[in-house]
Formats: C-alpha cells, structure tokens, sequence
C-alpha cells in the first residue's frame, strides 16, 4: 500500500524502538487531536487481551498492509490519553488514587478500554477501586462520608472531587452495576434543577475522559424514587425510631427522664433536616448525640445504638431494590467474580 496513506503521526507514549507493531490513531479535530501512533509489542498486549490476539493473529495481505517504521499498522478508533493509559497499564500496571478528579479521569479511560479489549484484571481493579468510593457496603458508604467531611478542598471542589453523575454515567457507559445504587443516593442530595442544568464546578470541568454531564430520562426517574426514598427514611427515623422510643425495660435512669431524652432527640433532628439530609449518616450522627448525653443511663444509650444499626443495615440493603437493581450480593459476583 502507498505509505503516503498514513499521514505523519506525533509518536505517543509509550513508543518502543523495540516494538513489532504500530497502532495507530487518526486525527479527529472535534476533539482536537493529531494522528497520534504507539509503537509496542503485540506479544505484551496479545497476553492481556483476546480482542487484542484477534486483530494480531490475521494479519492483512502484504500488499494491502499498511507499515510505518518497518511495522504493520493497526489503525485504532480510542481516544489517545484513553489508548496510552491502558498500554501503559498493561506494561507497567496501575495504582488508581483519589487525589483529585484527574484520577477519576484516568480511571474512566482505563475502566472503558479494558472493557472493549477484555482485559479482565483491568477491569476488575478499575471497579474495585470505584467501590471504595461509591460503596456496596454500609461501612464504605462511611468511611466515604468521613473522608469527605475531613478532606481539604482541591481547586475549588470538594471530595470526592467527581460529580455523581459523572460516575453514574460511566458505569453506564461500561455496564457496571454494582456503584449505581451508591452515585444515585449521592445524586439524589443534589437538586433535581441544577443536575438538568449542568452547570455544577464539577460537571463543568474539561477532559477528554469525561463522561457525559447529562441526566438520562431513566436516571430521572431512578433520581426521584431515591430521593423520595430518602425522604423518606429520614421522617421514619425521626418519628418511629425516635420521638415514639419509650426508655428500655431496664432502664436505670430517672422516671420518664430518658424517654423525654428521647423526644427531645426527634425533635432537634427535625429541627436540623433539609432536602440534601444523608440518612445514614444522620443516623450515627443521632447515635453520638446519645453517646454524648451525660444525663440517658447507659443501658437506654446501648439499646438505642444497637436499634440504629441494625435498622441502617436494613435500610442499606434495601437500597438497589428502590431503584429495582438486584441485590448488593449479585452485583457484587457479577461485577468483582472471585
């Protein structure tokens, strides 16, 4: 084939002198990018991927083939940042971090093309790491929102630096659906009118790797049973689990003084809810106020605790079913298998 067929590509990162194979990537000026060529091994990706081994093992006619640098080229359809980062995994691996929302970029571009080549260790490390954030368990779920409440503000925005919707949208893209549960109760916090705006610092940010900042039809609808949900939990909590709580049988404090504790307890929390209230951590929240209350005998505080975690546990496995997804436990063997 005509070699002037190829137009002049930028070497990327990572190009090997040593490598057998070229992939390359046209230039797409939508998104404002050069023909962008890697230089690598096919013996190092085809170990990692069997869509990868596929393209490889049928190689094109000699005279249809297209070369550059003395090596067959394979023309790529990825983003550049997208392609580099995943090469440069298969090489050398990953460590995937929450510094910043650069690291969610770098993970979206990883998570997606490890899906389209199948590179399965990839993948499930990508959703592992995600996980740790958009938890499927309760106590992730809290030591996210600790981490989020300690963390400092970084260019302006606060942990975990990524919209929900964001993260909504990305497992999506890649059929993940073990964080769906999680990012829909986080997005539910945010009003329904500045998520169809669009114009939060978070879903404004630039990046090749960005997911789409738009609300799907289906997530509105998955939004609002979430935040009604919510809502939900919060009155019930506040009414059943609280203002009607009558002191234990074994209560050592004064006549009637820890059920007024109580009452009072409901009271203060109503006081204090607003539509972006998190239940689950307004519930440890209560249990501290309490732990802290020198005047409730410590048989009615131990009680109490061990009512409101065991009904946020309930609360939390509830949770994909108010948006009709199977349970924490199937998703989990779906999206981690052992």
């Amino acid at each position: 084939m005509d070699k002037s067929a190829i137009p002049p590509a930028s070497r990327g990162d990572p190009w090997f002198d040593d490598g057998n194979i070229i992939l390359l990537i046209d230039a797409d000026p939508d998104r404002d990018h050069p023909p962008v060529a890697f230089k690598v091994h096919r013996g190092v990706l085809s170990r990692h991927s069997e869509i990868f081994r596929s393209m490889f093992e049928f190689p094109q006619p000699a005279a249809e083939a297209e070369m550059l640098d003395d090596c067959q080229v394979v023309r790529m359809y990825d983003l550049p940042i997208e392609l580099s980062s995943l090469i440069k995994a298969l090489y050398d691996g990953v460590t995937f971090l929450n510094r910043n929302v650069e690291d969610f970029f770098l993970l979206a571009g990883i998570l997606r093309l490890s899906t389209k080549y199948f590179v399965a260790h990839l993948r499930t490390q990508a959703i592992r790491h995600l996980t740790q954030t958009w938890s499927f368990t309760l106590r992730g779920h809290d030591e996210m929102v600790e981490l989020a409440l300690s963390s400092p503000v970084i260019n302006g925005t606060t942990y975990p630096y990524v919209h929900p919707l964001h993260v909504l949208n990305l497992a999506h893209e890649v059929n993940v659906r073990l964080v769906v549960p999680a990012a829909l109760y986080f997005l539910s916090i945010y009003p329904l009118a500045n998520i169809l705006q669009g114009d939060h610092p978070k879903l404004s940010v630039e990046h090749p790797s960005r997911p789409s900042s738009h609300i799907a039809l289906q997530d509105i609808k998955d939004y609002t049973l979430m935040y009604q949900y919510r809502i939900d939990v919060i009155l019930d909590f506040i009414r059943k689990v609280c203002a009607e709580r009558s002191a234990d049988a074994a209560c050592q404090g004064v006549r009637n003084h820890c059920s007024r504790v109580f009452a009072r307890l409901a009271y203060n929390i109503s006081q204090s809810f607003t539509a972006r209230t998190g239940p689950f951590h307004n519930m440890m929240q209560a249990v501290q106020w309490v732990d802290d209350d020198g005047s409730l005998c410590s048989i009615c505080k131990r009680s109490f605790r061990k009512d409101v975690m065991k009904h946020r546990e309930k609360l939390w496995s509830e949770l994909p079913g108010v948006v009709g997804m199977p349970s924490w436990k199937e998703m989990e063997e779906i999206d981690l298998p052992s």
